[in-house]
């Protein structure tokens, strides 16, 4: 995957796909699939003054917001996020 560093209070996030079929196997047609606004983070910006962003590569974020910018990296689609548009960081346990 290409080397991107976002600029400012951005993160560069990989969507994550949505499910193709139910439990039960039934495949799904990309309309009628739920649209879930969550990935991965890729690359991370800064504050203004230098300061690193609360997350990291690797993290799995729920994000929301209307403004970001879609890029194709490698054949998968991400989006540029502003830092204020991340609403939470999934835990595994």
């Amino acid at each position: 995957m290409a080397k991107i560093q976002p600029i400012g209070e951005r993160v560069l996030i990989r969507q994550k796909k949505s499910e193709g079929k139910t439990a039960s196997g039934i495949y799904l047609p990309d309309s009628a699939r739920e649209k879930r606004n969550e990935g991965t983070i890729i690359a991370v910006g800064t504050y203004e003054d230098g300061r690193a962003l609360p997350v990291k590569a690797g993290d799995h974020v729920i994000y929301g917001g209307y403004s970001s910018e879609e890029i194709e990296i490698d054949g998968e689609k991400c989006l540029f996020v502003d830092w204020k548009d991340v609403l939470a960081k999934v835990e595994e346990e």
